[in-house]
């Protein structure tokens, strides 16, 4: 995971050194990456989709609701 993380955002080059802030963005990269794993229907590079959904917004709802829609299949699954 350490690689796709830094193909993807370039974590190693990240200068955030003190307190908290590096676990806190390492978890909301591994979030990030998480949510560009499920969206299929444009099939690039994750650093590609992170991308363009830096530059589109209805693109990067289209990830969200994706990332949300699984969440909820998976919950409904695990409740039955």
């Amino acid at each position: 995971m350490h690689w796709s993380l830094d193909v993807t955002f370039n974590e190693d080059a990240c200068r955030v050194r003190t307190g908290h802030a590096p676990q806190n963005l390492s978890f909301l990269r591994r979030i990030a990456l998480n949510a560009l794993n499920l969206e299929r229907s444009l099939k690039r590079s994750n650093r590609q989709k992170s991308n363009r959904a830096a530059m589109d917004n209805n693109y990067m709802l289209t990830i969200l609701a994706t990332c949300l829609s699984h969440h909820h299949d998976a919950s409904n699954a695990s409740c039955q």
